[in-house]
């Protein structure tokens, strides 16, 4: 027999995604190659969140809950951008 080639399992598509909530609307934050990063980067979002609870609720925004997710590329919508960790600084929350 020859060389053998390793299969590919369709894996390298799968990504980590930082998704933000609020109320039942949620939106990918970030998207990230491992989990480790991922949930780094949910931690920041969350004490980003945590550092300016008062404010949130004083100005009446919406407070988001950040959770880590596998999703595949495909999945991503085609325009899609990272979104700051208080996501109201870009006009909308979600």
């Amino acid at each position: 027999m020859g060389n053998l080639v390793p299969v590919r399992t369709g894996d390298d598509d799968t990504l980590w995604a930082v998704v933000a909530t609020v109320g039942r609307k949620s939106r990918v934050a970030e998207v990230f190659r491992s989990r480790d990063q991922a949930l780094h980067d949910r931690a920041w979002r969350d004490q980003q969140v945590k550092a300016y609870a008062d404010w949130l609720v004083r100005a009446k925004q919406p407070v988001p809950h950040y959770s880590v997710t596998p999703i595949r590329r495909s999945e991503l919508p085609r325009k899609w951008t990272p979104l700051p960790a208080l996501g109201f600084l870009r006009g909308q929350m979600i």
